[in-house]
């Protein structure tokens, strides 16, 4: 059940829909629904939200909010999202809560995936 005046859902652009859906299924489970030829949800995926035809994408070197998934193995997604078209623009690197890569995906979007530091 949606929280009042919490974070609900979350739209982003996607220069070619279906290399984004195909991405998305291909490296993480998701599932969408299509709305018309210019909009797929999704759900489940610790927020709702979709895609929507666009020319732009989501950027941080443009100023757009940052998208960050969770990984219990950080170099197994990273081969994942590799394997199913995603451009690793960040490798995999170390900041004080943990470590992280970044990654467009074929969209265009931007996102990162973070994981808890290396146990010494």
């Amino acid at each position: 059940m949606p929280a009042h005046e919490k974070i609900n859902y979350v739209e982003f652009p996607s220069r070619d829909l279906a290399a984004t859906k195909r991405f998305f299924t291909d490296a993480f489970g998701w599932a969408f629904v299509d709305y018309g030829p210019d909009y797929v949800a999704f759900s489940d995926q610790g927020l709702d939200g979709g895609f929507f035809r666009s020319d732009l994408a989501a950027s941080t070197r443009q100023g757009s909010a940052l998208i960050v998934l969770f990984s219990e193995r950080l170099e197994d997604t990273q081969a994942k999202v590799e394997a199913a078209g995603g451009r690793v623009i960040k490798p995999i690197f170390a900041f004080p809560g943990g470590r992280r890569f970044h990654f467009t995906e074929p969209g265009g979007n931007e996102f990162a995936v973070w994981a808890e530091p290396l146990a010494e």
